[in-house]
């Protein structure tokens, strides 16, 4: 692992050593849980806006999914 140095404001210093106690870890896995969990939402911000995109350069009629499925009996 690398040493950083990050600045935070007092406040969000604060908010998270409380989280942190909660979560009963230390601040520094506190800080890369967080960051972990912000680059999948990031990844998954791109991959929705490609398909996004995609869908609307090629749209679909919004029942031709329907003749794909495999729709179970009742």
């Amino acid at each position: 692992m690398e040493t950083i140095q990050v600045v935070l404001d007092k406040k969000l210093l604060q908010a998270t050593d409380r989280a942190a106690r909660r979560a009963k870890q230390n601040r520094s896995s506190l800080i890369r849980e967080a960051i972990r969990e912000h680059l999948r939402l990031l990844e998954r911000r791109a991959l929705e806006d490609r398909d996004r995109k995609g869908y609307a350069t090629q749209p679909q009629e919004s029942s031709a999914w329907e003749a794909e499925a495999a729709w179970p009996e009742r």
